[in-house]
């Protein structure tokens, strides 16, 4: 995959969940902070599981006996609205939703306890205190330490001290056991739904943050070489290296300024786009590092590892695949492009500079060198110093330049164009 392609792609989402639940879920979350948002979502989730429990047994004790248990049924009535409320409360502060919900349970589910008694079994409910970490967050651990105990603190007292068959028709032993059971699988279901819920969110968390890992891996890969990024992430903050035999290559497209004057934007960087990025391909390819781009000019480096000659080569080689690659590109302005490269080899500086758009960049004799090489060459030719020569004479085949070029800043030199790699 290309950078380009990687920093523009959409993250991985994990389980997708209906667009009507996803808004079901943001009831009332007015924050913006996501981990606020996160939580408040347990919250509701906490919420819609109750109210979803209070309007099971609502309907269940309904069916089973509706005269004998009307305080119950007004309980679980009233329960089922008031937990449909609590995402109603969020605005009111990050937590205020969560300890809402854990303090009308802890109070209103002794309610119940007492009215069908110990042998139902219903206070098994209070062994979900640890569920409200999720909601609460390991940031306000002391909070929810207090809920802990609270509840576990009702499940003992409950199961201490609240009547064996409770204050409501005692003597229905038959629906006790089916609120035991029944309690006993809602609790099962819920922690199940919490589990699936919280590691849903977590799968969600950890794709996001692998995105965002390899976008921003993409993103200095983009700009600087990799054993460069990987010591710049390696902690080293000065980054400057003496290259003894440093490749640096500019390329120039001739006559781009008469050529593009009457053309529209978009077609000007339609076209550049798509030589720079073959040209990018072409530097993966060979291993030569691309430096930068400077309009039309493209600039490009090897021998950046210390291996001089090997780096010479790569950018011999990629050179002519460039030249290769503009002879079949369309025209521009009514012109068919060429190229004017100029290559050299020789000591350099490299490093890393800026700080919010930094960048790596090359400087020295090796780069006013190969600079004054492209400026002086020849159209749809390969311009080459004489150390470019040297290094790689065994590779490639040469056609020397007629006398001495006068290269300004530098003076005369011997030079040649380089025409193709040798037979092997």
């Amino acid at each position: 995959m290309q950078r380009r392609d990687l920093v523009r792609q959409e993250p991985e989402r994990g389980i997708e969940l209906p667009i009507w639940f996803e808004r079901l879920l943001m009831t009332g979350i007015t924050s913006t902070d996501p981990d606020i948002v996160r939580r408040q979502r347990c919250v509701n989730v906490a919420s819609f599981v109750a109210a979803g429990n209070s309007l099971w047994h609502l309907i269940f004790n309904a069916v089973y006996d509706f005269d004998g248990y009307i305080p119950v049924h007004i309980y679980n009535a009233v329960m089922l609205v008031v937990f449909l409320l609590i995402p109603r409360v969020h605005r009111f502060g990050e937590n205020v939703g969560a300890m809402t919900l854990a303090l009308i349970i802890l109070v209103a589910h002794m309610f119940v306890v007492w009215a069908m008694g110990a042998s139902s079994d219903l206070h098994v409910y209070y062994t979900l205190a640890g569920a409200f970490l999720l909601v609460m967050g390991v940031q306000h651990w002391r909070s929810f330490l207090v809920v802990f105990v609270l509840w576990i603190g009702a499940l003992l007292f409950a199961a201490k001290f609240a009547p064996v068959d409770g204050i409501i028709s005692p003597e229905d032993w038959q629906l006790r056991e089916l609120l035991s059971t029944q309690a006993f699988v809602n609790a099962t279901i819920i922690n199940a739904l919490i589990v699936f819920y919280a590691l849903s969110a977590l799968r969600r968390a950890e794709l996001g943050l692998k995105y965002q890992y390899d976008r921003s891996e993409a993103l200095v890969g983009a700009v600087m070489p990799s054993p460069i990024a990987e010591r710049l992430k390696a902690g080293e903050e000065r980054i400057a290296d003496r290259i003894e035999t440093l490749t640096v290559m500019f390329s120039d497209l001739v006559g781009y300024t008469e050529s593009v004057r009457r053309l529209p934007p978009e077609e000007v960087v339609d076209f550049l786009d798509q030589l720079v990025r073959i040209f990018d391909g072409l530097s993966a390819k060979y291993g030569v590092e691309k430096i930068k781009t400077i309009g039309d000019a493209y600039m490009a480096a090897a021998g950046i590892d210390g291996n001089g000659k090997e780096g010479a080569i790569a950018a011999g080689r990629m050179a002519l695949a460039m030249q290769e690659v503009i002879a079949h590109q369309p025209t521009l302005g009514g012109r068919a492009p060429q190229l004017r490269i100029g290559i050299h080899c020789g000591p350099a500086t490299a490093g890393v500079i800026g700080d919010t758009r930094f960048s790596y960049d090359v400087w020295g004799d090796a780069v006013n060198f190969a600079a004054r090489m492209e400026s002086s060459g020849k159209p749809g030719y390969i311009h080459v110093s004489e150390s470019f020569h040297a290094l790689t004479a065994d590779h490639f085949e040469f056609e020397e330049r007629d006398g001495t070029v006068e290269l300004k800043g530098i003076g005369a030199v011997k030079s040649f164009f380089l025409l193709r790699e040798k037979p092997a």
